[in-house]
């Protein structure tokens, strides 16, 4: 545990300036961005120049560069991401609507891709260069290559509209009703999922294969153990080091993915949130949208690390 206490202190520390470096190239972008707040604000009204310029003062925004980053970075320590330039209401109120649902949307996704690629990946390994393990590599060689909004028109269209067996869009609280939830997210999870799935086969089984190889797996084997406690026991405990680290990735993916998913099935989440935002000019929400998600990404990647360290006993002997 003490192994695990230093690495989480010494990534918490290189966290804080990736953070900042990450909020700076966020803050550069919108800077330069042609969404500005005062456009944002005053639209649908013709303001004089007199009235820009007296919003651009109280707002802060003619100070210099340096000067605007520090009192931003300042104002997120503090909680504070800013003001949407059309509701009028604080960006965290919007973002505290939407994230719950990109988080169910993740997580969801999250699961059926892990556990599809478990079962795939581990079964094309156990067969390997038979039938079933070249079945699994043609179709995970599909699944990487077919975009996740492609999947999700293809199920609507087949599995929505065709046999109405889901609904083509919308969002169903999960207290007032469980089933019609899951019913709601599972196709936006499906088409979420299945790249990262077919991604994560073909790693699981490379290392499996080359964990089957070794020989301490014949020599386990040899002695008389059953193989399937064998390949339960050591070889899937050994292999998923790898895969753990493909996996923090992939999370990202699924953030990032999660953008055109939620606009194609009309979730209220992040991503349509964003490109409500980004449609009606309103930088201070985009931006709280986008640092969200990085924060989100960066944070993910620091428990994939400590999944890391708890798998590869290696790891906290060297420590």
């Amino acid at each position: 545990m003490a192994v695990i206490a230093r690495m989480l202190v010494r990534r918490v520390l290189i966290l804080i300036p990736l953070l900042l470096g990450v909020i700076l190239f966020v803050f550069i972008i919108m800077r330069f961005s042609d969404n500005k707040p005062e456009y944002a604000y005053f639209q649908g009204a013709n303001p004089t120049a007199a009235q820009i310029h007296q919003f651009q003062v109280q707002n802060g925004l003619l100070d210099p560069m340096p000067v605007r980053y520090v009192r931003f970075v300042g104002d997120l320590v503090r909680g504070d991401m800013g003001t949407s330039a059309l509701t009028k209401a604080p960006v965290r109120t919007s973002l505290a609507t939407a994230l719950p649902l990109t988080l169910q949307l993740t997580f969801l996704g999250l699961v059926i891709a892990v556990v599809l690629a478990l079962i795939f990946g581990v079964t094309a390994a156990i067969f390997r260069d038979r039938w079933p393990d070249q079945l699994i590599r043609l179709v995970s060689l599909i699944g990487v290559a077919a975009p996740a909004f492609w999947l999700a028109l293809l199920m609507i269209q087949y599995l929505a509209v065709d046999r109405g067996w889901f609904p083509t869009g919308g969002y169903v609280n999960p207290a007032d009703s469980f089933s019609g939830w899951l019913r709601s997210l599972t196709l936006p999870a499906l088409a979420l999922s299945l790249p990262v799935a077919a991604y994560l086969t073909r790693i699981i089984r490379t290392s499996m294969v080359e964990e089957l190889d070794k020989d301490y797996v014949r020599t386990a084997i040899g002695s008389g153990l059953p193989p399937i406690v064998v390949v339960g026991r050591n070889v899937l405990r050994n292999a998923l080091i790898n895969p753990l680290t493909v996996l923090g990735l992939r999370v990202g993916y699924l953030l990032g993915g999660a953008v055109v998913i939620e606009t194609i099935f009309a979730l209220p989440g992040m991503g349509q949130l964003m490109i409500t935002a980004v449609r009606n000019g309103d930088p201070a929400v985009v931006q709280g949208v986008v640092l969200t998600i990085a924060t989100g990404f960066v944070v993910v990647n620091l428990v994939i690390d400590v999944l890391y360290l708890l798998v590869n006993p290696r790891l906290r002997s060297a420590g």
